[in-house]
């Protein structure tokens, strides 16, 4: 699977990746590589997914990835009806700098047509949000139009994280890697890319701490672009994230349980707009 020790891997994720290799087998009979390189070699200029988020950073003001999550292996279908376009417009409206589309299928009950759908309906740069094991998803991703990927660090060896950055960005993905502590933030460091995620979730105990995001910050250089996960639920914690210079956010299950995403994420972080 990986060559990361096992234990230090929790088992959801374990069965995730596992069940990931077997998708990718699968696919790979219905689509080639070859052909997925081609596809992605088709696709036009990616839309600047880090350069959006520094934008907003340099300004100091929030710069929000808005999540669109249909369900969560912990919590079941979160949003019904759910219909990406109209969720990714609301987003805009409201404010996000750029949008994060699951696709994964069998966990989140994701699928590539909601990011396809989701990134025609506005202009806003998306990132696929995935478990992405292999150089074929980051063909893939490029091919259904996604402008960054997710590398998760609590899944990936340090080595597949280079390769996999390796690859987005020869054919123009930008890269968000996500750790959950030291160790992994020490890996992620060894990457190019400026889009650091710290993720407040504990992956073992499910507790989320923003100390987390407090914390790891500031082992983080100012070529970074900090970016906090999991737990963004008040002004406040709004406010306390950019009085320590945190200005950049995650966040999809509060918005996704509002009657509208965009209205949320507008009281949330812009509240006087």
């Amino acid at each position: 699977m990986t060559d990361r020790h096992l234990d230090k891997t929790p088992t959801i994720l374990r069965r995730i990746v596992e069940r990931k290799w077997e998708e990718i087998e699968e696919r790979q009979r219905d689509l080639s590589l070859a052909d997925l390189k081609a596809m992605a070699g088709d696709q036009p200029a990616a839309r600047g997914f880090a350069d959006a988020m520094r934008q907003r950073i340099e300004q100091q003001t929030p710069a929000v990835i808005a999540e669109i999550k249909k369900a969560s292996p912990s919590r079941g279908v979160i949003r019904d009806p759910f219909v990406p376009e109209q969720i990714a417009t609301s987003y805009e409206h409201g404010g996000a700098a750029c949008l994060s589309v699951l696709t994964d299928h069998d966990f989140f009950q994701g699928h590539e047509d909601y990011l396809k759908a989701a990134r025609e309906a506005c202009a806003l740069p998306v990132i696929r949000k995935d478990f992405m094991v292999s150089p074929y998803q980051v063909y893939e991703s490029r091919a259904i139009g996604a402008d960054c990927i997710l590398l998760i660090a609590a899944c990936l060896s340090r080595h597949q994280m280079q390769e996999l950055e390796g690859i987005a960005h020869e054919i123009g993905l930008d890269v968000l890697v996500e750790v959950h502590n030291g160790e992994e933030l020490d890996d992620a460091l060894t990457l190019s890319t400026p889009l650091v995620g710290i993720n407040n979730r504990d992956l073992h105990t499910f507790d989320v701490s923003l100390d987390t995001t407090y914390n790891l910050h500031q082992r983080i250089g100012d070529d970074r672009l900090t970016i906090t996960e999991s737990g963004i639920m008040t002004i406040a914690d709004v406010q306390a994230m950019a009085s320590r210079g945190i200005h950049g956010f995650l966040v999809g299950e509060s918005f996704m349980r509002a009657p509208e995403p965009g209205e949320k994420l507008r009281e949330l972080f812009f509240p006087e707009a």
